[in-house]
């Protein structure tokens, strides 16, 4: 199963041309920006650091602990270079965890599309309509669809537990990011190009915006926090600029106006071949 996807996946690298896939992978990074600075994930970030390194606050932030919070114990005594080499794996790991289990649903929603290319009209404009309601839940105008599910036994902290804690994150807070995971998800099978390897190439995107903030918070823990203090004061910025996304893309599929686009790019691009 892996060994065609990714063979698959390949062959939609080197077809980048493709006018819709031109159009979805921006779609689908930024997507993933958007769940990292939700209200639902952003102030869950330091407790995640923490717990998927060992590490205390202070510890991450390069200061004296004042408690003995989790791996105060060793982590006073770690030199700056090894606490940002445990944060990193740690961080990574974490990010590995709940991008196996997105990029694998982004294959089935693929594999899936490709067995509906006859009846893609119709595929597109469910996928706009699901794509315009996940931009109004979003909105919090539908808060039980929401929800997190919460585990009540977790992993052990610490890095041999961060791949664990990383794919009960993909799948606990998926009710909650799911409006942005749900349309790169559409985007994964509402086309005519629609494949597993295009389901996982475009998941594994999403993942990276969602996963490259994570990481990078981690390593600047003490500026992140700052700018995390910012985005708190702007969430509706954040809050309104995702469900606009959402509700366009869920639009463009509705109208037919995503396949014009995703023609008119192709044309653009007539010759050209991903280095991939």
């Amino acid at each position: 199963m892996i060994g065609p996807v990714l063979a698959d996946a390949g062959t939609t690298c080197a077809n980048l041309a493709d006018g819709s896939l031109l159009l979805a992978l921006p779609v689908a990074l930024f997507a993933g920006l958007v769940s990292f600075l939700s209200p639902c994930v952003l102030p869950l970030v330091p407790g995640y650091l923490s717990y998927v390194t060992g590490l205390s606050g202070a510890d991450l932030a390069g200061t004296p602990a004042v408690s003995d919070g989790p791996g105060t114990a060793v982590a006073t005594h770690l030199q700056v270079p090894v606490r940002t080499r445990r944060v990193l794996v740690g961080a990574m790991l974490f990010v590995v965890g709940f991008s196996a289990v997105f990029v694998s649903e982004g294959a089935l929603f693929g594999n899936i599309g490709s067995h509906l290319l006859e009846h893609q009209t119709v595929v597109n404009r469910v996928g706009g309509v699901v794509s315009i309601l996940l931009g109004v839940v979003f909105l919090g105008l539908l808060p039980r669809l929401q929800r997190e599910w919460r585990f009540h036994r977790l992993p052990r902290a610490g890095l041999a537990g961060a791949p664990l804690l990383g794919m009960l994150f993909a799948v606990g807070w998926t009710p909650c990011i799911g409006p942005t995971l749900g349309v790169v998800l559409n985007l994964s099978y509402a086309d005519s190009s629609a494949t597993a390897g295009r389901g996982a190439l475009l998941t594994a995107v999403y993942c990276a915006g969602l996963g490259i903030p994570f990481v990078v918070a981690g390593v600047a823990f003490r500026r992140a926090l700052g700018a995390f203090a910012v985005v708190k004061r702007h969430y509706s910025i954040v809050i309104w600029t995702g469900a606009a996304l959402l509700i366009a893309v869920g639009v463009l599929l509705l109208t037919g106006e995503w396949t014009r686009l995703s023609n008119d790019l192709r044309d653009l691009f007539p010759t050209y071949t991903a280095p991939c």
